[in-house]
């Protein structure tokens, strides 16, 4: 591999290469789903598709059957953010579904890809994260630089989980909310969702990076994309 194409590309530069292909990059991965007829297809379609995609798809491709649905996932083999070895890998996954005759389409279960987080807000971060890491059978999250802020699931199955370093206690309002992680072409439609499903849009100074939404009391939860995160 040349020292070009293990260079981390911005989230813009991977966003721009995978959204064309049906695929969208999502805190970090970039994700499609395709439909088969059943169970046994899927299970077949990810065997092939794995074994013709050879090597390169070691260690970076990940393959959830669901029924009628194979959600593919690409990453870098580290957790952090991707080269150009994994875009080239998401062009060469299409090229091979679409010789099948399949669509590659950024949605699952009639909603879009999505990546959930779960954040704690706490006073004392290495006080806290061990009993998470623990409590969960966690990890910490391979993709960080420096002290570790982050869990993760080793298997992959369970959403990751954050911590937010707070300044002074705040017993009156929730320190934990969630972070759901969408596509930056449906961000405002989940947002309008959430509106009209009772919630209330709590701030968005840090817009498009992510809008504070919350229940009828007062619960938090983040809307979250991928842009306005690059320096």
């Amino acid at each position: 591999m040349t020292e070009q194409a293990a260079e981390p590309l911005t989230r813009a530069a991977a966003s721009e290469a995978v959204t064309g292909l049906g695929w969208r990059f999502v805190l970090g991965v970039m994700q499609t789903t395709v439909q088969a007829s059943g169970l046994r297809e899927a299970a077949e379609l990810a065997a092939s598709v794995a074994a013709e995609a050879g090597q390169a798809a070691d260690d970076r491709l990940l393959a959830d059957i669901r029924g009628t649905e194979l959600i593919l996932r690409v990453q870098h083999p580290s957790g952090g953010m991707p080269t150009a070895a994994e875009t080239d890998l998401v062009g060469l996954l299409s090229q091979i579904l679409i010789a099948r005759g399949l669509k590659p389409e950024p949605r699952t279960a009639g909603r879009s890809v999505q990546m959930v987080e779960i954040a704690i807000d706490a006073l004392d971060i290495p006080g806290v994260l061990p009993f998470w890491r623990a409590v969960l059978g966690y990890v910490n999250d391979p993709g960080s630089d420096g002290p570790p802020r982050a869990i993760v699931d080793p298997a992959g199955q369970c959403s990751a989980v954050w911590f937010q370093q707070m300044t002074e206690p705040r017993p009156q309002r929730n320190r934990i909310h969630l972070d759901i992680s969408v596509p930056h072409d449906q961000a405002q439609q989940r947002i309008e969702a959430a509106i009209a499903a009772g919630g209330v849009l709590v701030s968005d100074a840090e817009a498009p990076a992510f809008w504070v939404l919350a229940d009828a009391e007062g619960n938090e939860a983040c809307i979250t994309t991928w842009q306005g995160r690059d320096p």
